[in-house]
């Protein structure tokens, strides 16, 4: 089964908030920049994400190194415990 990551990063460059989204399929990273407007609340970058991914023009796929996160030291020390 194929494993898809998406990010979006949302930031301020004067005079209008930009997004970023990233999409990491098949080890190949593709993004898309989205001019925002005034500064964006949660739930109106969440409706554009729910209207909007679909039409989104991503740039073509180049070949990316995909990073496992690292997990919490604690989670792991209370798990190990569990199975001892």
């Amino acid at each position: 089964m194929e494993k898809v990551l998406g990010r979006l990063t949302v930031f301020f460059e004067k005079p209008l908030w930009i997004g970023v989204f990233e999409c990491i399929s098949m080890g190949k990273l593709s993004v898309c920049k989205v001019t925002l407007g005034v500064e964006p609340k949660d739930y109106e970058i969440y409706d554009f994400v729910l209207k909007n991914y679909y039409r989104l023009q991503f740039s073509p796929a180049v070949a990316t190194d995909v990073k496992e996160v690292g997990c919490n030291p604690k989670r792991v020390q209370r798990e190990g415990r569990k199975q001892v």
